[in-house]
């Protein structure tokens, strides 16, 4: 009796209302989930503290930036490269987080319960997205340690962070899709990162795409990073450095809240039919 008045009740639940508020209470437990584990939000800020130190005192002076001399300019540079790949590697959690979720039997767990199945992915990628706030502030301060301003004014900084985190999100959603393909947590850590390397590094993040080979530079203008790398360089007055004529890098910001939002249509369709099927068997 007690179950048909439960699935009475789900069944009467608005389906957007419904996923939101369960994909919340997911993200939720993920958050806690992290503050329990504090080895793990701790290497998660470490990593790319770590970057940034040396690139700005190890390569920083090898590094000329066109337009833009001295060490103090590739830092100031460097520090919108180091958020976009920082927020990239957001893929990479949402990806071994999944994968150990599933491998420990807690989709399983979720499955007996009356709940949306698409909120557990939706908590996920929220959760891995959240948690970069936290990185993104302990990487400015270190920023501003080593020589990196804020010259472009409050609201476009503002903006500038609201684009890492809609980046964050993103990739999150290609991180969980893969994470449903993993038979476990040790492959998901590999399949997790293996892709996102080229993709950072075939960028603008650490060296300026004029630099590039010809036939390299069309890649990397029409890379998501560079252009979000780009967009926030622009919005928080860090130097740029001489651009190819590609229209991702003369609208970087445009190209990016555009990319984005055709890869989280794609990605989280094709990760919710996966989780879907997954989880009937």
């Amino acid at each position: 009796m007690a179950l048909t008045t439960q699935a009475a009740q789900a069944a009467h639940r608005p389906l957007i209302g419904w996923t939101l508020n369960d994909g919340l209470v997911v993200a939720r437990r993920n958050l806690i989930q992290t503050v329990r584990v504090p080895e793990l939000l701790f290497f998660s800020l470490v990593q790319p503290v770590i970057f940034v130190l040396l690139f700005a005192y190890v390569f920083g002076g090898a590094i000329p930036i066109p337009g833009d001399g001295g060490a103090d300019a590739y830092r100031s540079y460097l520090m919108p490269g180091i958020f976009g790949q920082t927020v990239a590697f957001a893929a990479a959690s949402s990806t071994v987080g999944l994968a150990e979720d599933m491998n420990r039997g807690l989709i399983d767990r979720f499955r007996s319960l009356p709940m949306a199945p698409s909120a557990v992915l939706l908590g996920r990628t929220f959760a891995d997205a959240a948690r970069q706030i936290l990185v993104l502030a302990v990487l400015s301060i270190t920023g501003l340690l080593v020589g990196w301003r804020i010259t472009g004014g409050v609201l476009p900084a503002i903006a500038a962070y609201a684009l890492l985190l809609l980046f964050a999100y993103t990739v999150s959603w290609v991180g969980s899709w893969i994470g449903l393909y993993m038979p476990n947590p040790e492959t998901a850590n590999t399949a997790g990162l293996v892709w996102l390397f080229p993709l950072t590094f075939l960028s603008n993040a650490f060296v300026p795409i004029s630099s590039m080979p010809s036939w390299l530079q069309a890649f990397a203008a029409y890379n998501p990073v560079s252009t979000v790398v780009l967009a926030c360089r622009r919005l928080f007055g860090n130097p740029t450095g001489i651009q190819p004529d590609y229209w991702p890098l003369d609208h970087a910001a445009w190209y990016t809240v555009i990319s984005c939002a055709v890869v989280i249509a794609i990605f989280s369709t094709l990760a919710i039919r996966r989780f879907r099927r997954t989880t009937s068997r």
